[in-house]
């Protein structure tokens, strides 16, 4: 039986990195701030933490963050994507695979800091969201942290409508042994409100 493509690759026939790397190379130059999220998870991580950047794309926030002095793996499906990471950091850590098959790679669990950012959950393959909250909660220390971000209307999604729900994610988190820790509005964490369309959360595992 032939796996259900995820909603990024419908969108873009995985041919989207270049582009998309344009796309941020532009915002930096005209003077905008690109390192939101990895400013946000950075706050969260004490010096040399693990972070596992889970739909890393074409790694902006693992390089930032390991510029910070973190050490940094990132896992895509999207091959275009990983070719422009890989490009601009070929010393950091960067894994092709299915975020719902994480355990298929070998990563040695324990990671302070897993972080879904750019809409990785709402753009998953229909029906998986839960295994890849629960492979992500997996790989996480006692006490370490899930930080997702994502868009909650069609203003803030490459979508017309939300395919899943904060209260969705919120229960797979719980199911995966998850608690939530905060909740924000945006990267730079000014206060959620329902009606802002996007949410940062922060789940955390239970310390040993």
């Amino acid at each position: 039986m032939t796996r259900q493509r995820d909603r990024w690759t419908e969108l873009t026939g995985g041919q989207a990195g270049e582009e998309y790397a344009r796309r941020f190379a532009r915002l930096a130059e005209s003077g905008q701030d690109v390192h939101g999220e990895a400013a946000f998870c950075g706050a969260l991580l004490k010096p040399g933490a693990r972070v596992l950047d889970a739909g890393c794309g074409t790694g902006r926030i693992a390089i930032r963050l390991a510029e910070l002095g973190h050490h940094c793996t990132g896992v895509d499906l999207d091959p275009s994507m990983l070719a422009v990471a890989r490009r601009q950091a070929p010393g950091q850590e960067w894994l092709l695979g299915d975020l719902a098959r994480l355990d298929a790679l070998g990563l040695e669990p324990g990671f302070d800091l897993a972080l879904a950012a750019g809409n990785v959950i709402p753009l998953l393959a229909p029906g998986t969201e839960s295994a890849v909250i629960r492979q992500l909660a997996d790989r996480l220390r006692p006490g370490g942290l899930l930080v997702t971000g994502m868009g909650l209307d069609a203003a803030h999604l490459p979508l017309p409508e939300p395919p899943v729900t904060l209260e969705e994610v919120d229960a797979w988190c719980t199911q995966a042994g998850l608690t939530l820790r905060g909740r924000y509005g945006t990267w730079s964490g000014d206060a959620y409100d329902p009606g802002c369309g996007y949410a940062v959360s922060v789940h955390a595992r239970p310390p040993a």
